[in-house]
């Protein structure tokens, strides 16, 4: 057994190397869109991943006089200060020379868990403005920082797995390059990016539609959904991992 280097910096692998790597923006695209779909329903309108919507909504709310919900106004400061604990994390992984990826979807898993069990916990009838209700819905805005940082951190050439409106524009951008673009390298890196982008795109569409499809048929019980996912985000990591530590 290879002993990690204190302080030598950990390589971080390419989506594209592998095509277990390759699957997984897409499945953690599902998982934001499904978490989205149904904290948008199930939490009076609150967004887990698309914290932009968030802002729209407080502003909106602020400006009418509106009354804007407790989770909604905490989502903006919690996702900000998971995205810095996850950094934290991340270098600190990096310093004793762990690799970041498989311990960042783990946490990523417990915090989609915590928010499944405590919203079964709750029950079907319960105050989205009230405390435990709030607490679960910043396990699940934690769960997207945590994914979020974990696409820039821990696998390069990822797209962002939440951000759709990114996506799309340097999908169309990419696509132009490809059909109108004259130089030989740059078509072939728009090609390259386009196909590690489109997997995102139609993938947090689908889990947008499972989501809400679920949580209209199941409640609650439909965070099972991105709850799974997640653990099996992990668990191809980790055979990923297996099956090249086997190829040394």
């Amino acid at each position: 057994m290879i002993e990690p280097s204190v302080g030598v910096p950990v390589p971080v692998p390419y989506v594209g190397s592998s095509r277990i790597l390759s699957l997984i923006p897409g499945i953690l695209s599902v998982i934001a869109g499904s978490t989205d779909a149904i904290g948008f329903l199930a939490l009076s309108g609150l967004f887990t991943a698309h914290i932009t919507g968030n802002l729209v909504v407080l502003a909106a709310h602020f400006v009418t006089g509106g009354q804007a919900h407790v989770a909604a106004m905490l989502s903006v400061p919690v996702f900000m200060a998971v995205l810095g604990l996850t950094k934290l994390l991340a270098a600190a992984l990096g310093w004793i020379g762990v690799p970041t990826l498989r311990p960042l979807l783990l946490i990523q898993f417990l915090l989609l868990a915590g928010f499944l069990l405590l919203c079964v916990a709750i029950g079907p009838r319960f105050d989205p403005q009230s405390t435990p209700a709030v607490i679960a819905g910043m396990l699940g805005v934690s769960a997207m920082a945590v994914q979020n940082a974990l696409v820039q951190i821990s696998l390069r050439g990822a797209p962002s797995t939440a951000v759709m409106t990114t996506n799309l524009t340097r999908f169309m951008m990419d696509l132009g390059e490809v059909l109108l673009g004259r130089d030989a390298k740059s078509i072939a890196e728009a090609r390259a990016r386009a196909k590690h982008t489109w997997p995102a795109v139609a993938g947090f569409a689908a889990g947008c539609a499972l989501g809400a499809t679920c949580e209209a048929r199941f409640g609650l019980w439909s965070l099972a959904l991105p709850t799974g996912l997640a653990l099996l985000a992990f668990a191809m990591a980790l055979a990923n991992d297996l099956h090249w530590s086997k190829q040394r």
